[in-house]
């Protein structure tokens, strides 16, 4: 007869579990944000922007911001490497540097999705005065995700 083994959670991976059941629902609220929302108000905004503009002002519009958002992002971006390979080679920890190449990554990706309200967003996060509030939101929630413990970090010998 084989005997079956009840295999019991600790405190802590009930607690783990726990956190990655709230994690996951939130991710899920952020995704159908993202998903469904945005592109219902991108087309609601190319609908009236249409019948404001015409339909080949509108698609103008989009490819000019992709174009130049693209190029501004290439920009920004070299001129944050170049700051960051600086940083290291002088011994320092390029930390701001990092997060503007994020900020300046998702700012990119923004742009070349055709959309103005992505657009706009994108443009924000390429505009350094609004980078520099994003950064600073940035740390604010990893400082606070590494002070909750649900951020770790793993030390390699």
């Amino acid at each position: 007869m084989r005997e079956t083994k009840k295999e019991h959670l600790s405190t802590t991976e009930f607690v783990s579990y726990f956190c990655l059941l709230k994690a996951v629902k939130n991710m899920f609220r952020v995704l159908l944000f993202i998903f469904i929302l945005v592109p219902a108000i991108e087309v609601s905004i190319f609908i009236l922007a249409g019948q404001y503009m015409g339909i080949p002002a509108t698609i103008v519009c989009i490819l000019f911001t992709g174009i130049l958002g693209a190029y501004l992002a290439k920009k920004e971006g070299t001129e944050t490497l170049k700051r960051a390979k600086l940083q290291m080679e002088s011994g320092q920890v390029p930390g701001d540097a990092v997060l503007d190449g994020a900020c300046i990554l998702v700012g990119g990706a923004l742009l070349l999705t055709p959309g103005f309200l992505t657009d706009f967003i994108g443009f924000a996060l390429l505009f350094p005065p609004i980078r520099k509030l994003a950064k600073y939101w940035l740390k604010a929630k990893l400082y606070h995700k590494i002070k909750s413990g649900q951020f770790y970090f793993i030390k390699r010998p």
